[in-house]
C-alpha cells in the first residue's frame, strides 16, 4: 500500500502547481497556431512543444538553476559545462548549443546556401534602405532601457525589430538568457504576423502615387560577382566588428557554397539535412527555457509590447529613408520596398509586391524587394554585433 501512495505522489498530476498549468495550456495555444493558422510552423512547433516539455513536474529535462549559476565564479553553487553535462536533463544538455551559440550561426549558415543576393549586389542603394529598417532595433533598446530594463535586457529585447530569429536568439543567449522564452517567442510571432503589422504602416507613410512608382528592371549579375559578394563582405564585416563575425561569417559561407557551384554537395546539405536538424534542437531549447517562473511576469508583457514597436519602427525606418533618397534621386524608388528592410525573407519582399500591386496591377516590386530583404539579414547580423560589443 505504502508504494502504491508513493507512485502516486510522484505523478506530475499531484505536484503540477498553478502556474504550470497556465504555461502549459499556452504551450497548447502555440501548438495550435503552429499546426492550424501555419505560423512560422517549422520553428513555433519545437518551441511550444519544447515549453510543454518544460513545464511538466518531474520530467526533470531542463533546470534553469543550474544556468542561473553557470560559469559564475562569484555565485556558491558554481557551474560549468562539465557540471550541466552531468546533472543536467536532455534539454540542458541540447541547450548548450544555444548558449555556445551555435545553433544560430549554423541556422545563419543554411540560410545563406538558400539566399539570392543578386538584387542587393544589382542595387547596393538597397543596402542603405537595410540599414535604416533597423532604426527599430536601436529605438527600441534606448526606449526599453528607460523603462527599467538593464541594457543588456534592453538590447536583446530591441533585437526583435530586426525581424531575425536566429540573430535574436544569439544575441539574446549571449546578453539576457534569463529572457531567451517570451524574446524569441515574441520574434517568430512578430515574423509570422509580417502580412498584418506591415500594411497598415506602408499605408499610413506613403501616398497613392508613391505607392504606384514602377521601377526599371535591375541588371543581370555576374557569377563572379555572386562569388567575390560573400568574401568581401565577411572580409570587411570583421574587421570592422568582430563580434558580429560568428554569424555573417557562416552566413556568408553559406551563400559561397551556393554561388560557387563546386560544392553542390555541401551547399544541398547546409539548405537541408543540417538546417532541418539544427531547427529542432533550437526550437526544443529555446521553448525549454520558457519556464513558469521566468515567464509569468510582467515583464513578458512588456517584452511582447516592445517587440511589435520594434517592427513597426524598423518598418517605418525603411520607408522614410527611402522616400528621402527620391529627394535626391532622378531614378525614383518605390517607398514600399524599404519596408522589406527587415529580415523576415521572403515575406516582407512579397507584402510590398502585394501593396505595391493594389495601386497598380502592373507593378512588380518582389526582385527590387528583395535587395532590401536580404540588406536586413546582414543589417541584423551587425547590430546584433554592435550591441554585443556595446553591452557583452
Amino acid at each position: 500500500m505504502g508504494d502504491i501512495l508513493e507512485f502516486f505522489e510522484q505523478m506530475g498530476f499531484m505536484n503540477i502547481t498553478i502556474q504550470q498549468g497556465i504555461m502549459l495550456l499556452l504551450s497548447f495555444f502555440l501548438l495550435y497556431l503552429a499546426i492550424k493558422k501555419q505560423y512560422e510552423p517549422l520553428l513555433l512547433l519545437p518551441i511550444a512543444f519544447g515549453m510543454l516539455l518544460t513545464n511538466l513536474p518531474g520530467a526533470g529535462m531542463y533546470h534553469s538553476e543550474l544556468w542561473t549559476a553557470f560559469l559564475d565564479a562569484n555565485s556558491p553553487a558554481y557551474h560549468s559545462y562539465g557540471t550541466i553535462m552531468r546533472e543536467g536533463g536532455l534539454l540542458d544538455i541540447l541547450y548548450i548549443g544555444v548558449k555556445a551559440g551555435v545553433y544560430p550561426c549554423l541556422i545563419f549558415m543554411g540560410v545563406g546556401a538558400m539566399t539570392d543576393f543578386g538584387p542587393l549586389i544589382a542595387n547596393p542603394k538597397s543596402l542603405l534602405l537595410g540599414a535604416a529598417a533597423q532604426l527599430g532595433i536601436f529605438l527600441t533598446f534606448l526606449a526599453a532601457n528607460s523603462m527599467g530594463f538593464t541594457e543588456a535586457q534592453a538590447g536583446s529585447i530591441g533585437i526583435i525589430g530586426g525581424a531575425d530569429g536566429p540573430t535574436s536568439i544569439f544575441l539574446t543567449s549571449k546578453l539576457a538568457p534569463e529572457l531567451l522564452g517570451p524574446i524569441a517567442i515574441a520574434a517568430y510571432s512578430y515574423m509570422a504576423l509580417v502580412p498584418v503589422i506591415q500594411p497598415p504602416i506602408m499605408r499610413a507613410l506613403t501616398t497613392k502615387k508613391e505607392r504606384a512608382i514602377k521601377m526599371s528592371q535591375l541588371r543581370p549579375v555576374s557569377k563572379t560577382e555572386k562569388i567575390i559578394f560573400p568574401i568581401a563582405i565577411t572580409t570587411i564585416v570583421a574587421l570592422i566588428l568582430p563580434d558580429a563575425a560568428p554569424l555573417i561569417g557562416c552566413l556568408m559561407l553559406g551563400n559561397l557554397a551556393k554561388e560557387c557551384g563546386v560544392v553542390d554537395r555541401l551547399s544541398k546539405t547546409m539548405q537541408n539535412e543540417l538546417m532541418n536538424i539544427v531547427v529542432i534542437f533550437l526550437g526544443l531549447t529555446v521553448g525549454a527555457t520558457a519556464t513558469a517562473s521566468s515567464f509569468l511576469d510582467w515583464s513578458t508583457i512588456k517584452i511582447m509590447v516592445m517587440g511589435v514597436v520594434a517592427f513597426g519602427c524598423g518598418t517605418a525606418g525603411g520607408i522614410l529613408l527611402a522616400k528621402l533618397m527620391n529627394v535626391f534621386s532622378k531614378e525614383k524608388i518605390n517607398p514600399l520596398i524599404g519596408s522589406a528592410g527587415v529580415s523576415a525573407v521572403p515575406m516582407a519582399a512579397r507584402v510590398s509586391q502585394q501593396v505595391g500591386q493594389e495601386e497598380n496591377p502592373s507593378n512588380f516590386l518582389l526582385m527590387h524587394a528583395m535587395g532590401p530583404n536580404v540588406a536586413g539579414v546582414i543589417g541584423s547580423a551587425v547590430a546584433a554585433g554592435i550591441l554585443l560589443t556595446m553591452l557583452g
